[in-house]
């Protein structure tokens, strides 16, 4: 029998079974916060629900101590003063294993069923979502709802098909027989039962919650493991809303709401985390941060399926360009969203030192660096618009970082506090864009400099170039790599940079598409091929390992014969 939820959502199911075999332009969710699709006073009641939030306690009916725990601030300048039950991780891991028993036998139309029904509630609880992510990250709140409600649920989504896409080919039983010549034929009857590698752990990034945080959460869920949320200490709210909705979903649908659970706990939380990390009864996590934490995991947490997405250093080749300032343009746009905290924001542009090719002749590299940095100044020259595209600095780490920066070569644009027209006391930085040299600063290549932060530098050739592209990504992992040129020789080589590399490639990018983005059922988000990421968001590797099938036999007697008949 075909489980109510499943069949509630089966259409949505199989049109994104097509999107992904087609990889087109597709997605249920519309990114455009329109009163039409959301409802006329959805805005409002999301930020009132998120404002009623602020300073209280977070209620969740899950396993606690009875202690609170919760510290997070607005990098647009207060506190949220919210405090979350704290969980005990042997009594959430406790508990797991008792919901476990029910959830793994309802089998996998209910566990696609129900994820399918907790994304159609996240997504009407997108404004009250994008607030939350807005208030954690310093995303604006264009991009927090964005990013972190619709296209944050696009991923989900995605995980969630690809793990049905490899579900629904292992049948639930079959009869098998084996031709023996003049004798009776070997016959069996065999039963195949989808079992869940058990209990997830799920650890969120403090930079985008819910896109990096969903496609673990729903892998896990439709694939029939039981989850423990563990969020970023600075960004805890998205995910707490998104468990308290999980939970009512699966509690309605008849099932023991710990399937999924929160973990919420306060800064310096490193022992627990690595203690719960190494417990034999995790057997997936999920993992979104710092090169020395995930591969820390890789490393140690032998017990479970690690998938991890770490640092990197994003890359632009200039060789060639019909219009500077139209790249110039795409480039600064890339560099100044969301302040470059984007695990796909560029940071080292390579430009030859004799300069480029461009329809109106030759361009020396001086000319080319200034053209950037100039396009960077005038993107945040009217800081009232510019803050919607900056946001805020998500934590002090990054400022940090800009001041070490600066230190590094010849500043072609400063970075510089902007005053927020709505919050005076938000935590706005422009970008800083510095010339290097591959020769002279060659150590500095190689290292991610998270953050608004960038390099236009020079190299001997477009060659060197995309030699260091492709080995800086295949050696210290990359998730973008972009190259500007008119020169299909160029193009080719810098494709094959890209797959000596591991890295997604865009090329001239000019108009409204950047390389930063990422399209659900299109793009594939990390290759697994580099250091920076070892899973794809999505594909079939990113779901088809988190589920075993055991089979059972039984001899039975062949079936009858057709009678021939004349």
């Amino acid at each position: 029998m075909t489980h109510p939820l499943f069949a509630k959502h089966e259409d949505t199911l199989q049109k994104a079974l097509s999107a992904i075999e087609t990889r087109g332009y597709w997605s249920p969710f519309s990114e455009m916060p329109s009163p039409k699709v959301y409802g006329e006073t959805a805005s409002a009641d999301g930020e009132a629900a998120f404002k009623a939030l602020l300073n209280s306690t977070f209620e969740l009916d899950q396993p606690s101590t009875g202690e609170t725990v919760g510290s997070e601030v607005s990098p647009f300048g207060f506190p949220l003063g919210i405090r979350y039950p704290k969980a005990a991780p042997d009594a959430l891991i406790a508990a797991a294993a008792v919901a476990q028993r029910d959830w793994r036998a309802a089998g996998p139309q209910a566990w696609v069923g129900v994820s399918l029904e907790i994304l159609a509630r996240v997504n009407r609880a997108s404004f009250e979502i994008g607030y939350s992510v807005m208030h954690t990250t310093g995303q604006a709140f264009m991009m927090a709802f964005q990013a972190g409600g619709p296209h944050a649920q696009d991923r989900a989504l995605e995980a969630v098909v690809y793990a049905w896409d490899q579900l629904r080919r292992i049948p639930s039983e079959a009869h098998w027989e084996k031709p023996q010549g003049k004798n009776p034929p070997l016959a069996m009857q065999k039963r195949f039962t989808v079992v869940p590698r058990g209990t997830g752990l799920v650890l969120g990034c403090c930079t985008f919650p819910t896109w990096n945080g969903y496609p673990g959460l729903f892998a896990d869920l439709a694939t029939g493991n039981t989850v423990i949320v563990k969020p970023h200490p600075g960004a805890i709210l998205p995910l707490a809303l998104t468990v308290r909705i999980a939970r009512d979903v699966l509690r309605e649908a008849g099932f023991d709401s710990n399937v999924v659970t929160l973990l919420a706990t306060d800064p310096n939380d490193g022992p627990l985390v690595q203690d719960l990390a190494l417990r034999p009864e995790i057997k997936l996590i999920d993992f979104t941060g710092s090169t020395q934490n995930g591969t820390w995991l890789e490393r140690n947490a032998h017990q479970a399926q690690v998938f991890t997405e770490k640092a990197g250093v994003n890359q632009i080749v200039i060789d060639s360009v019909d219009d500077i300032k139209a790249a110039a343009r795409n480039i600064a746009f890339s560099l100044t969203l969301y302040s470059g905290q984007m695990c796909t924001a560029p940071q080292n542009i390579y430009v030859p030192r004799h300069g480029i090719r461009t329809s109106e002749g030759t361009l020396g590299f001086d000319a080319v660096a200034q053209a950037i940095a100039t396009a960077v100044q005038k993107l945040v020259g009217d800081p009232a618009r510019a803050v919607e595209l900056l946001g805020a600095i998500q934590n002090d780490g990054v400022e940090h970082r800009i001041a070490d920066a600066r230190k590094l070569g010849t500043v072609l644009a400063d970075s510089v506090a902007l005053d927020h027209p709505a919050f005076a006391g938000a935590r706005v930085r422009t970008p800083l864009v510095l010339q290097l040299d591959a020769t002279q600063d060659a150590a500095q290549l190689t290292k991610e400099w998270f953050g608004p932060i960038s390099f236009v530098i020079a190299t001997d050739s477009t060659a060197q170039s995309l030699d260091l592209a492709g080995s800086i990504a295949a050696e210290h992992g990359a998730l973008t790599l972009s190259v500007y040129s008119a020169d299909d020789a160029v193009i080719e080589a810098a494709h094959e940079a890209s797959i000596r590399g591991g890295v997604a490639l865009s090329i001239n990018l000019t108009g409204a598409v950047f390389v930063n983005q990422s399209a659900a059922f299109s793009d594939y988000h990390g290759t697994g091929a580099n250091p920076a990421a070892n899973a794809a968001l999505a594909d079939a590797a990113f779901v088809a390992n988190r589920f075993r099938v055991v089979q059972s036999r039984v001899h039975v007697e062949p079936k009858a014969a057709p009678v021939a008949v004349g």
